[in-house]
């Protein structure tokens, strides 16, 4: 699943409490109910997980055969460009 659909999903949740009066859903204008905020949470949530469905933490095997098959290439930035092309790289947070 693309980002651009996991937005649009997000968007899809949000798009009901846009704001009415002169406000845009574009602009971050939104009218949430408090009762509501938990609900609308929930289903943001259940969005993302959805896109991240079938992905896997990439297995030291799976990492080993990329670097050994990259050794080849010229420079470093080119190792982590196939890296890049093979997995999705997050960022830990500490």
């Amino acid at each position: 699943m693309t980002e651009k659909s996991v937005t649009e999903k997000i968007l899809n949740v949000l798009r009901p409490y846009a704001s009415h009066w002169g406000g845009a859903l574009g602009r971050g204008d939104l009218v949430i109910p408090q009762r509501e905020i938990p609900r609308v949470i929930h289903e943001i949530i259940d969005a993302v997980r959805e896109s991240a469905e079938g992905r896997r933490e990439a297995s030291d095997l799976d990492v080993f055969h990329v670097l050994k098959d990259s050794r080849h290439l010229a420079s470093i930035q080119d190792q982590v460009s196939r890296m890049k092309d093979h997995f999705v790289v997050l960022k830990r947070q500490p």
